[in-house]
């Protein structure tokens, strides 16, 4: 029988445009597949509370106890969290006409006393006439128009987006309830010579990023109430809103001290005006929930699980940044806590090599 041989030109061709056209296929479901992946991360997460629970009832009765769990949790926090954060926005809109009156009575007048800048004065009233007269001038009824059809596309995005939110809470239920199953078929599939070691290292990986969440969590609760607490006892009036929000953004290094401590500063101006001792005692409570966050929080609750430096966790998130954006650096340091684990163990591997023994050369040389 004579066998006829690929061309190894057309064989490549063959791979690359076979690659191509699933970059390109992937591409165009992705508005599909975020949604499994959204709800793979969340079973995740889940997998292990729910595999605790399964030791006394079934499985799919532990899915929905957790899920329960947390639904009532929430329920909760917003019974309580709604009409603070209602009364923090209704202080929040009261604070407009006082923007007002800082910017003329204060803003105004130091840059025209300091500066060569004049300034308009403001006045609510005007400020409505501008903004009616300048839509006018400069946009027409096809403006609108258009506006509005952006509008309703934009609304039609948002409905599509409800409906995929409401399908990853029925995704992550089927994740859960076939995880055991799902993992050991991936488990199989792994080449016989190189399966305990793979296996090794993913557990590795899996211990890293459970330790991360788990102490992670835990820094944001802690510090948002620190900082919370802290502009409370000030008498900042948007104090609550700003010191959890602080906290919560603070799952993004450094991200949540920046932004509470700007609008932190900014409230204090519309509340206290140039007020410096307040303004320092804002200032102070980002300071302490800093200091805190850097030499008690995370050496506590984080220390050296994820294995990364104070440089290293800058880099990762400056990287994550530049590539992904906002998601980015929300996956900075997990992601990077995994590569640390795969960098140490191919280190370890470099290692036990004989070009960094130096077998190779030494052989080399003795030949000469």
């Amino acid at each position: 029988m004579i066998t006829q041989t690929i061309d190894p030109f057309f064989r490549r061709l063959f791979i690359v445009i076979a690659v191509v056209i699933a970059l390109v296929l992937l591409n165009m479901m992705l508005p599909v597949i975020v949604p499994f992946v959204f709800a793979f991360v969340l079973a995740y997460l889940f997998n292990p509370l729910v595999k605790k629970l399964s030791r006394y009832v079934r499985r799919w009765i532990a899915i929905i106890i957790v899920y329960a769990t947390i639904t009532l949790g929430m329920a909760l926090l917003l019974w309580w969290l709604v009409p603070t954060l209602w009364y923090q926005l209704q202080a929040a809109w009261d604070y407009l006409p006082k923007t007002f009156i800082w910017y003329n009575e204060v803003g105004r007048e130091w840059l025209a006393n300091n500066t060569r800048i004049k300034m308009p004065e403001l006045e609510i009233k005007g400020l409505s006439e501008t903004l009616v007269g300048y839509m006018q001038t400069h946009y027409q009824f096809s403006d609108a128009s258009n506006w509005m059809n952006q509008v309703l596309a934009s609304s039609m995005n948002f409905v599509n987006n409800a409906g995929l939110i409401v399908l990853v809470p029925i995704l992550t239920f089927y994740f859960l309830f076939n995880w055991d199953k799902r993992l050991l078929s991936w488990k199989m599939a792994i080449p016989a010579a190189y399966s305990k070691k793979v296996i090794a290292v993913a557990q590795e990986c899996d211990r890293a990023l459970m330790e991360f969440v788990k102490g992670q969590l835990l820094v944001m609760v802690l510090l948002g109430v620190i900082y919370a607490v802290q502009l409370q006892l000030i008498g900042l009036e948007l104090g609550l809103i700003i010191g959890m929000g602080a906290g919560i953004a603070s799952f993004v290094p450094y991200l949540g001290f920046g932004l509470g401590f700007i609008a932190s500063i900014i409230a204090g101006l519309f509340q206290f005006g140039l007020d410096w001792f307040h303004l320092s005692l804002i200032a102070g409570a980002f300071l302490v929930g800093q200091a805190a966050e850097g030499y008690v929080l995370q050496p506590l609750l984080l220390g050296d699980k994820i294995g990364l430096s104070p440089l290293w966790v800058i880099f990762a998130v400056l990287a994550g940044a530049s590539l992904l954006g906002f998601v980015g650096m929300l996956i900075a340091l997990p992601v990077s806590a995994v590569l640390n684990v795969l960098f140490r163990h191919l280190y370890a591997y470099y290692r036990t090599t004989d070009f960094y023994r130096g077998r190779k050369q030494l052989e080399l040389f003795e030949k000469k």
